[in-house]
């Protein structure tokens, strides 16, 4: 499993997923954004990640994360994730390098 960079720092997070109210994005295959890694933290329940080498490609991984578990997408990595049961739960933390546009932009966004 990637690790995030210790000169990375999360600039935003999403709000907490459940069955009921999961972006159908997260359902179906998406990447993380270049230079951005996505921390997966289960809360309740567990959540399947599928991960793929290519978009178009196989499956390359299946973890099972279970609660209090977390996994780890890297950048521009294509993957999707599947609830294992209607008490799952879940949030997406995101990180980018400290001294990053990234992080610069998101700074900014929640000062306006």
């Amino acid at each position: 499993m990637p690790v995030i960079p210790t000169d990375f720092v999360n600039y935003k997070s999403t709000p907490v997923f459940t069955p009921a109210n999961i972006p159908k994005m997260f359902l179906h295959l998406h990447n993380t954004r270049a230079g951005v890694y996505g921390e997966i933290n289960v809360i309740s329940g567990s959540l399947k990640f599928y991960g793929f080498a290519e978009r178009r490609g196989a499956i390359e991984q299946e973890i099972v994360i279970g609660q209090n578990e977390t996994a780890i997408s890297p950048p521009e990595y294509w993957h999707k994730v599947e609830f294992m049961s209607d008490e799952t739960s879940f949030r997406v933390d995101f990180y980018a390098q400290q001294d990053s546009d990234i992080v610069a932009e998101n700074r900014s966004e929640r000062s306006d």
